[in-house]
């Protein structure tokens, strides 16, 4: 394939979507210095710092085996502030809602990234963590209404059958078949190991001492770090702000949200994490600031074995023939995802069922890469982050090796890539007649590129 096409389809395949990673990085940069403009479009400019950094995530996902130039990266910048301009012109409704539970996504990746917001803050020159979501705010409201114009001019977009088998064709004619690499679909059987109903019992009546003990006048917070079995504790005392979009748990915010008073606490209830109990300490607006303890019952060793046994004997049965894997799962499976899917697992990337082999996490990896279609792992321990205890076992329900492109074997995945194309090609239309009916201001150094589109509104001869 030749180079320039390898280029121009990188940039394509990355710029269907909005890179996070390049918005803020720009937006610290404006905070850092004057920028220069490079374009203005519509009432959206591109500063010469977004090419920059648009530039540099490219490279780096690319393994810096890809390089584009800055009229490329550009032009790509350009066509975005395109598609948001237009998206307000055409009346493209973002909500508020849908925006703020971006925005805490976004928060709760930072706070796995950095250790906490407050470093992130830091880091990166923001003021305080309300200055890092009002400009998380602008650039997710941006990228929402960006994704929304594009779903807008693509959504009547189909391919029929005969358009795929063009498209194959030609990749084909043309010596450009993608490889596709291995891939497999799993399916598991899970058996929990459950604490006793007394350890349960001593672990509420644990807590609602503690709770008396902080209503006599003990400290919370020394109560968290004694007692609390979340490993953030150390760091955060058990406290979290949160409001009602706040990727948390169900069961927790909906006790938060009970409390009224400042300083109250609740009594000990349940969650998939353990149990806990929790103290409000501030209302402001439709955030809340909250502490909690949460307490995990143990499980004996005896209970573990037994655990493990079971799924041996369940393996032993599907094994021997007395069971089909399919039946296990329904009379045994006690996984609420899996269970009424014959047991298949989800890819939580793509939400689909396959799984690349060369992008599967390495815990997993390890379990299942030598293992061959129709077999089972052994039973295998494992902790969900909640401190959930179970043993299960895998089953490889399809294989399928790297592999170039075949019609018949791969006909949804080049369905799917013909259907890109198309919706590509309808971007590129539209962005043809959006070009003359909005107002474009290059500078004079950016305006010596040569683009693909006719940014420059140049009359042809």
């Amino acid at each position: 394939m030749p180079y320039k096409t390898r280029i121009s389809k990188y940039i394509k395949s990355i710029t269907l979507f909005t890179f996070f990673a390049i918005s803020i990085q720009a937006t610290i940069a404006q905070k850092i210095k004057i920028d220069g403009v490079a374009v203005v479009i519509g009432k959206n400019i591109v500063l010469d710092s977004d090419i920059d950094k648009f530039k540099q995530e490219v490279l780096a996902n690319s393994e810096g085996k890809i390089e584009i130039s800055d009229c490329e990266m550009l032009e790509q910048l350009m066509l975005q502030k395109l598609l948001s301009h237009h998206a307000i012109v055409d009346s493209v409704i973002v909500s508020d809602e849908q925006v703020n539970a971006s925005v805490e996504n976004n928060i709760a990746y930072f706070k796995q990234q950095f250790g906490s917001v407050d470093k992130m803050v830091a880091a990166y020159g923001f003021n305080d963590e309300e200055d890092l979501k009002k400009e998380l705010f602008k650039i997710e409201k941006e990228n929402a209404l960006i994704k929304q114009e594009q779903q807008k001019i693509t959504e009547k977009v189909d391919v029929t059958p005969e358009e795929v088998r063009l498209y194959y064709k030609g990749l084909k004619e043309n010596n450009e078949l993608p490889e596709f690499p291995a891939e497999i679909e799993l399916a598991q059987i899970v058996i929990n190991a459950e604490p006793t109903e007394e350890e349960n019992d001593r672990i509420v009546a644990k807590l609602n001492q503690i709770r008396q003990d902080i209503l006599d006048g003990s400290s919370f917070k020394m109560k968290a770090i004694i007692n609390s079995d979340d490993p953030a504790v150390t760091n955060n005392g058990g406290k979290y702000e949160l409001t009602k979009e706040t990727q948390f748990i169900k069961e927790f915010k909906e006790v938060a949200f009970t409390l009224d008073t400042e300083g109250q606490i609740s009594a000990p209830f349940k969650s998939l994490f353990g149990y806990h109990i929790i103290q409000l300490h501030k209302i402001k607006g439709n955030t809340r600031s909250v502490s909690h303890i949460l307490m995990q019952p143990e499980i004996p060793e005896e209970k573990l074995k037994e655990t493990e046994k079971k799924v041996a004997d369940i393996i032993k049965e599907i094994e021997e023939g007395t069971i089909t894997f399919e039946e296990a799962v329904k009379k045994y499976s006690q996984d609420k995802d899996t269970k009424n899917n014959a047991g298949l697992l989800i890819n939580g990337q793509t939400g689909e069922s396959k799984f690349d082999l060369t992008r599967m996490d390495p815990a997993l990896y390890a379990r299942v890469s030598d293992l061959t279609q129709g077999n089972m792992t052994p039973p295998f321990y494992d902790e969900t982050r909640g401190g959930e205890k179970m043993y299960k076992f895998f089953y490889m329900r399809e294989r399928t090796d790297t592999h170039t492109a075949d019609l018949v074997k791969d006909y949804e995945k080049i369905q799917n890539l013909a259907l890109r194309k198309k919706k590509e090609e309808s971007i590129a239309k539209w962005s043809k007649e959006k070009i003359f009916e909005t107002y474009i201001k290059l500078n004079n150094k950016h305006g010596k590129c040569t683009f693909e589109r006719n940014w420059k509104k140049e009359i042809s001869k």
